[in-house]
């Protein structure tokens, strides 16, 4: 049985969605979609990471929302499941942040927080 089934690993907002179209419209190869996952590393202990997707890899967890193909590293879906991803603009600055209800902490910098996997036994489908 497939625990992911029913449901989506991560949501857009229509900013986030608006923002991918135009990148990969610019892109200066075909695109299959945007890569997200999660690194250790930084002050929290991971970071989010983005990348272009030539081609959807045979474990890819493939979300499309509102538009876009949002391709999700296999060894990030427990770390990202209900994340929404947005694309914010200030004054001092633009770029794609994400609400992950499994985010515990971030540094002061906001380049790399901590998370914890959800549990795949919450996924599981209630009687």
């Amino acid at each position: 049985m497939d625990i992911m089934a029913g449901f989506k690993v991560v949501s857009l907002t229509e900013a986030a969605a608006e923002r991918v179209r135009s990148i990969m419209a610019r892109a200066e190869r075909p695109i299959a979609g945007v890569r997200v996952g999660v690194k250790n590393g930084g002050c929290a202990g991971m970071s989010y990471t983005m990348e272009y997707a030539e081609e959807i890899r045979p474990h890819d967890e493939v979300v499309e929302d509102r538009g876009v193909k949002i391709l999700i590293d296999p060894k990030a879906v427990l770390f990202l499941l209900g994340t929404e991803m947005d694309f914010e603009t200030s004054r001092m600055s633009s770029g794609f942040t994400f609400r992950n209800p499994n985010q515990t902490s971030a540094c002061g910098c906001g380049e790399s927080v901590a998370i914890t996997p959800a549990k795949p036994d919450l996924l599981s489908p209630r009687p």
